[in-house]
This record gives C-alpha cells, structure tokens and sequence, in this order.
C-alpha cells in the first residue's frame, strides 16, 4: 500500500529578531491522518501553520503542503486548505447564511448556495441561518468557522483549539464532526491542549516545544516513556516471591504490596501467562490481572519537563 504524503516539512525554521520560534521542523503526514500538534503556549505551533497556510513566510527550510511548495505556490495553498484559527472572526452583523456566502465566493466555489445550505444543516446552524453572527454563542460560532474553513472542501485541514472555552456539550459535537471528517478522508492538522481530545481523536501526536521532541501513536509514546505495567492482585499475601519469577526474561520493577503483585515488561501478551501459571504453581489465588494505563497528560508533561529523552521515534 502507498501512501500518500499531504504536508511534509524539511528544516522548517522561523525566527523573530533574537527569538526562534520554531527550528528545524521535520514532518511527514500522511492522507487521511488526524495529527496532533501539542506543546504549551509559546511553544510556536500557531508560527508553525501560519507558515504551513502561507499567512507567514518561513525564515529558513522548506514545507510542501498538498503537493504545493510554501513560497512558490502560496495562492494554491491558501485555495487548497482549510483554516480555523484559535479566535476566528465573523461579520457580527450579518447573518450566518451571509458569512459563508462571502467566503464561498472567494474562494470561487461552485454552487455557492448548495455548498453553504450544506454546512448549515451538517453543523446544526440551519435553523439560525438567518439571526447574525454577533448573537451566537461561542460554540455556534465556532461550528460557524468550521463550516467556513470547509465550504471549498479542502483535503487539508487546519484546526488550531478548536474546542477551546466551550462547554462540554459543544465541545463533544467539535469533536465528533472532527471524527467525521476523517472518515470522508481528510487530512487534519489539529492544534490543542486538550489532552484527553488529542488522545481520543489522533493518529499520531508530535510534541512540541520550538523543536520536535518526540512524534508517533499515543499507545507507542505509553510504552516508549513508561513501559507496560502490569498488576495482579491475590486474595492473600504473596511471600517469597524472588524465585518464581527469576528465570523469566522480560520482567522487571517487580514490587509486593500485600496482597497486589506489579511489574514492567514489553510483552505482557507472553509474560503474563508465565507468570500466572507460576503463582497457581505455588498455591496462589489470583483475583484478577490489569494492566496500567498512563494518560497522555502524563507522558506529555514528562517530555515537556525534560525528563524524558529528546530523540524522535518514528
């Protein structure tokens, strides 16, 4: 199977004066992939697709985005992506019918009034088509701007917190639309410090921080920062334990604490059933065996805090 490369970047760099906003960015996303961008304020994720949507221009690397070269065919770009920025702006007076028409017809789409009624009634704003945008509230105004970066149906979207300041509620629609939108085959390109959201919705995440710390799945950053740990729990105490376990390979940070027994291993598929068949072995009830999960808050704020290494896995 080949796939297909939608935004690639090569050294890409930004500088302002004395501050380097973001230095030597490599990535390759691929078709149909939601990637997650994360990184605390300042960290240059908002630089970096300003420059990726040719608002900005790089100061030094290169970025190819929908088969486009940033800085050679910035119009095409800007024609082929979708942009919902962190605090998009409406027309506060004009209706939400109106909005999207001004931006359909600049970017020359086709069937203008089938291509607006469509995002009205697939973002849930039909029956508000006509009240101006200045009385929505912000999650109707933020479904407004999606639908906007969406009118031209771009192949590439970027999204930069979109679910920031709303409410529960708003903010699950967000991200079920989001969901959809990857099932139809887009690629997206999604900023936010919504851990739990990023982990939910991404393929794979980058962690930022002016540089590229680390990039790949959320389970593989898991087990890359904290391994897999495993915890068994007995209905009575276990007692000289050392010698059961010694001669099995891939076992590591064994700790007792009455009756729970836990430990680090790659491969619990295969060393947890050696390591049953051991306590039954010798007398042991086993209630039942789990297997730890870290969030991706922790392994974010690991790498962020320097405690983790800083080499990329891919």
């Amino acid at each position: 199977m080949i796939l297909l490369i939608m935004i690639t970047t090569r050294g890409l760099s930004k500088q302002f004066g004395e501050l380097k906003a973001v230095d030597q960015l490599e990535l390759d996303i691929e078709s149909g992939e939601i990637f997650g961008f994360l990184g605390p304020n300042g960290a240059g994720k908002t630089t970096t697709v300003r420059m990726l949507t040719c608002l900005i221009e790089p100061t030094a690397g290169e970025a190819i985005v929908s088969g486009y070269q940033v800085g050679r065919d910035d119009q095409e770009i800007r024609r082929n992506v979708g942009l919902l920025t962190e605090t998009p702006g409406h027309y506060d007076r004009l209706s939400a019918w109106q909005n999207l028409t001004i931006y359909a017809r600049l970017y020359e789409v086709e069937q203008v009034d089938r291509q607006v009624d469509k995002y009205l009634h697939m973002l849930d704003l039909w029956e508000r088509k006509d009240d101006p945008a200045g009385t929505f509230s912000k999650g109707m105004r933020q479904k407004l701007a999606i639908a906007r970066a969406l009118l031209h149906e771009p192949e590439v979207l970027f999204l930069d917190e979109p679910t920031a300041g709303l409410d529960p509620q708003a903010a699950r629609l967000i991200r079920d639309f989001i969901a959809e939108l990857k099932g139809e085959g887009r690629t997206i390109f999604l900023c936010t410090h919504n851990l739990d959201e990023a982990d939910r919705l991404c393929d794979r995440v980058a962690v930022f921080k002016q540089s590229l710390r680390v990039l790949d799945t959320p389970a593989n950053l898991r087990r890359q920062i904290y391994g897999r740990r495993v915890t068994i729990q007995l209905v009575k105490p276990l007692k000289d334990y050392g010698r059961l376990f010694s001669s099995i390979a891939n076992l590591r940070e064994i700790e007792v604490a009455e009756n729970n027994l836990s430990y680090t291993t790659d491969e619990p598929e295969q060393v947890n059933p050696l390591v049953i068949r051991r306590l039954v072995e010798a007398g042991a009830a086993v209630q039942f065996v789990v297997e730890q999960e870290h969030s991706l808050e922790e392994v974010y704020l690991r790498l962020i805090d320097g405690e983790a290494g800083r080499e990329i896995q891919s």
